[in-house]
């Protein structure tokens, strides 16, 4: 099973969310769900990253966490919510599985020992909108950007990332020159070569040594609670 939390349930309780849950491609770009408007699939994904953005008043986005294929998109579905005020959409394009909601409601409700198992993954998002937050206060843009790319690869698996760098400054919330940049200051330090739309990840060390303790608390309570 591509999907890390697919993965970590019982064979019994995966074959009980298999019978519901039906293949799609998703393509870059595509919405999941909008804001406050009700939230009609999970999607439990086995490539490709989604990005879950918020809006504020005056129209500026920022994003708040991304998903790949180590979880789900939709988390308000499991924790009894319809709709939620963010915004989540496909940042690279890819395979997933996805089930309605009403179906992923009735699961939830029958079957407790896949709900218990699934709101793990709540707590390690939960983790991950702290890590950003601490990020966003604390470390400058290039440790930043180095956070973003391995938390891409993390989700990914592909060194190949097709990230603009207009994307890259929702992502960090920051202006596209500051983007390109610190691109062009990672790139000079041989950790990754930046093309038009595409970032290629060159030395995964040295951008850990780069983050920091920008990144890693996250992933490691991932590791800890999913596995």
């Amino acid at each position: 099973m591509k999907n890390g939390l697919l993965a970590s349930l019982s064979p019994p309780d995966l074959d009980i969310l298999l019978a519901d849950l039906e293949p799609i491609d998703l393509a870059h770009g595509q919405i999941l769900h909008q804001p406050f408007e009700t939230i009609s699939h999970a999607y439990f994904f086995l490539g490709g990253l989604s990005s879950e953005v918020i809006r504020d008043s005056g129209g500026q986005r920022v994003e708040i966490g991304c998903i790949g294929r180590e979880g789900l998109s939709g988390l308000p579905l499991l924790l009894g919510v319809g709709e939620a005020p963010h915004q989540a959409f496909m940042q690279i394009g890819g395979p997933a599985l996805r089930i309605r909601a009403e179906a992923f409601e009735r699961i939830l409700q029958d079957h407790p020992a896949i709900r218990s198992a699934l709101l793990k993954f709540v707590h390690t998002f939960m983790m991950q909108v702290a890590s950003t937050a601490l990020a966003d206060a604390r470390y400058t843009i290039n440790e930043r950007l180095a956070r973003w790319i391995l938390m891409a690869h993390d989700r990914t698996g592909d060194d190949d990332l097709p990230l603009t760098h207009d994307f890259l400054a929702l992502m960090l919330g920051v202006r596209r020159p500051s983007v390109t940049t610190a691109l062009h200051i990672l790139e000079g330090k041989a950790l990754i070569r930046s093309s038009r739309g595409t970032v290629t990840l060159r030395d995964r060390q040295g951008l850990e040594r780069l983050a920091g303790g920008s990144y890693g608390f996250a992933e490691a309570e991932y590791r800890r609670v999913i596995g």
